[in-house]
């Protein structure tokens, strides 16, 4: 029971954070004042910055799956060899 209520409730959650949004400015005022002129006048300044954003989104991501790749191939057995006997498993 207590499991099905912690399982709706992280449902529910999920889905109000991805359906309530709001509009917000992430650039300091400068920034945004040289971006919107660029773009009035045709530049293509704000492409830029997009995908410079989008590549420091990307690095810290693609540097952990990296990390942990290599984790994978150190630790992960290999050869493990299972001798079970011939014997009644006592469960009680």
């Amino acid at each position: 029971m207590w499991n099905a209520f912690k399982i709706v409730c992280f449902v529910l959650v999920f889905i109000a954070f991805n359906t309530i949004s709001i509009e917000v400015n992430a650039q300091c005022a400068m920034c945004q004042a040289t971006v919107a002129s660029n773009i009035d006048n045709g530049g293509g300044v704000g492409k830029s910055l997009n995908n410079g954003i989008m590549y420091l989104l990307a690095a810290p991501y693609l540097a952990m799956a990296g990390i942990g790749y290599l984790w994978y191939k150190k630790y992960r057995k290999k050869n493990i060899v299972i001798d079970m006997k011939r014997e009644k498993i006592n469960l009680n």
